[in-house]
């Protein structure tokens, strides 16, 4: 679940699609871990965001096919960056998940345009909202923040 390298927006748009596809594959993953230990008050919620990136993760598979590329395939399995015991730690993981996607996604909607531009945004914009309802608040700039926090570390 590591963050892939920002593909540059000069390259097009294929490698950005397939940096979404591998977090949506990623994303679905971490769902599985997350439906597993989620509270049941917040189960819906896990089950309808599993749902949300098992159609994105089908939808970009198309769509990097549409733009000439072999859709990337998901791993066996993906690092979680934490353990996950609790009901509260499948609710930072799905928050950080949700980051995650939110920033592959804002990379797709710097290198497309036309229709792959607005559904590269309404999926950043889906991946915020659920980010901040896991979370408990949002965030100024979806899809910046985990770069923002690598620039602080480095």
């Amino acid at each position: 679940m590591k963050p892939s390298p920002s593909p540059s927006p000069a390259r097009g748009p294929l490698p950005a699609a397939q940096a979404a596809l591998a977090a949506e594959h990623a994303a679905t993953y971490a769902y599985g871990v997350i439906g597993a230990r989620v509270a049941q008050a917040r189960a819906n919620e896990a089950r309808e965001a599993y749902g949300a990136h098992l159609a994105r993760r089908d939808r970009l598979t198309r769509t990097v096919r549409e733009l000439g590329g072999a859709p990337q395939p998901a791993e066996a399995a993906y690092a979680l960056p934490f353990e996950v015991r609790t009901p509260a730690d499948s609710e930072r993981l799905a928050a950080v998940v949700e980051d995650r996607v939110a920033g592959a996604y804002s990379d797709l909607v710097r290198s497309a345009d036309g229709q792959l531009r607005r559904e590269a945004a309404d999926a950043l914009s889906a991946a915020a909202v659920r980010a901040a309802r896991w979370r408990g608040v949002g965030v100024a700039f979806p899809g910046l923040t985990e770069r923002a926090q690598a620039a602080r570390t480095s």
